[in-house]
C-alpha cells in the first residue's frame, strides 16, 4: 500500500504552516503523494469545512517547489466550476515547473449554492456531460495536437497550447465520486478512481461497476484509491480507525480489493501535534501493515 496525506488547506485553522509540516513529515516518511481540497466561494451553511480554504492548484504549486519528492494531487478539482481550458493550461503548467508529478483529481461537484455563486447556475445540471468533455479536451491538448477539437461546450480550431506536460496526454487523471455515474465515468475515461469516506464493503461493491464501464470503454481497469479520515468521519462516511490493529484490518482489507494508495486526512491542524499524528501512524498502521 502506498499513503499519501490531505493536506489541512481547509478549516478554520488552515495555515500555511499546517500545511507545510504535513507535507514536509510526508516527504521525509517516503509517502507518495500529498492532495488539496477544491471549493471556491460556499455559502454561509458550509463554510465551517470550506469557508477558509488555499486555492487547490496554487497550494500543489507552492508545496511542490518546496518538497521535489512528493507527487501532487487535488482532491477533487470541481471541473465545471471553472473554464476546462485555462484548467488545462494551469494542470499542464503545473506538471511542467515540478518534473511531471502531477495527479489531476477530478469530480463533477454537488453543491448547487456554489455553482450559483460562481455564476455557473446552468452548468450545474449538466456538470457530468461538461467534466466528460473536458477530459477529452484535456487530453487532446496535452498530446500536443493541433487538429481541431469539436464538443458540445467547447470548439476551437487555430489554436497553439504549450508548454506541453511532461507526462503528456498521460497525466494521470484521477476520478473521484460517491454515484453509480461517478464510477462509470472512472471506467470509460479515467485512469484511477479515488474514493471519499468509503470503507470496504462498500469500496467492493463498487468495483464491478467501474470494471464494468472499462472493459465496455474498451479501456484498461483504472488504478484504485481512497481518501479516508481517520478516527472520526462526517455523517454517511467511513474512517479509519484511532486503534492501529483495527485500522491495519481495513487497509489489509482495501489491498485485497485492489486499492493501491490511501490519501489520508488527519484531524489535527497545530504543525507539531500534526507531524506527531502523521508519525504515529506511519510507525504504528503503515508500517506494520506493509
Amino acid at each position: 500500500m502506498k499513503y499519501g496525506l490531505v493536506l489541512r488547506s481547509t478549516g478554520p485553522k488552515a495555515t500555511p504552516e499546517a500545511i507545510e509540516a504535513g507535507a514536509e513529515t510526508a516527504e521525509r516518511l517516503g509517502w507518495e503523494t500529498v492532495w488539496t481540497t477544491d471549493h471556491v466561494l460556499v455559502p454561509e451553511g458550509n463554510s465551517s469545512e470550506y469557508g477558509r480554504v488555499y486555492e487547490a492548484i496554487m497550494t500543489l504549486g507552492w508545496v511542490g517547489a518546496r518538497h521535489p519528492k512528493l507527487r501532487l494531487g487535488i482532491s477533487v478539482v470541481v471541473v465545471p466550476q471553472r473554464n476546462a481550458v485555462l484548467l488545462a493550461k494551469e494542470l499542464a503548467t503545473l506538471d511542467a515547473l515540478s518534473g511531471g508529478r502531477l495527479h489531476a483529481g477530478v469530480g463533477i461537484g454537488w453543491m448547487e449554492a456554489e455553482f450559483a455563486n460562481l455564476g455557473m447556475s446552468e452548468r450545474f445540471h449538466r456538470r457530468g456531460a461538461y467534466l466528460d468533455e473536458t477530459i477529452r479536451l484535456w487530453r487532446h491538448l496535452w498530446s500536443g495536437s493541433r487538429a481541431p477539437f469539436e464538443g458540445a461546450f467547447h470548439q476551437f480550431r487555430d489554436y497553439v497550447f504549450e508548454p506541453l506536460p511532461p507526462q503528456g496526454e498521460h497525466v494521470p487523471i484521477v476520478v473521484g465520486g460517491q454515484s453509480d455515474a461517478g464510477m462509470r465515468r472512472a471506467g470509460a475515461l479515467g485512469d484511477a478512481y479515488q474514493s471519499t469516506g468509503a470503507g470496504p464493503a462498500e469500496f467492493e461493491r463498487r468495483i464491478p461497476l467501474i470494471r464494468e464501464a472499462a472493459e465496455k470503454a474498451g479501456r484498461p481497469m483504472p488504478r484504485l484509491m481512497a481518501r479516508l479520515a481517520i478516527g472520526t468521519a462526517p455523517a454517511g462516511r467511513y474512517a479509519l480507525s484511532a486503534d492501529p490493529e483495527k485500522a491495519r484490518a481495513d487497509i489489509d482489507a482495501l489491498a485485497a480489493l485492489g486499492v493501491e494508495e490511501l490519501a489520508l486526512v488527519f484531524d489535527e491542524t497545530e504543525p507539531d501535534r500534526l507531524a506527531a499524528g502523521i508519525e504515529r501512524f506511519d510507525r504504528e498502521v503503515a508500517k506494520a501493515a506493509g
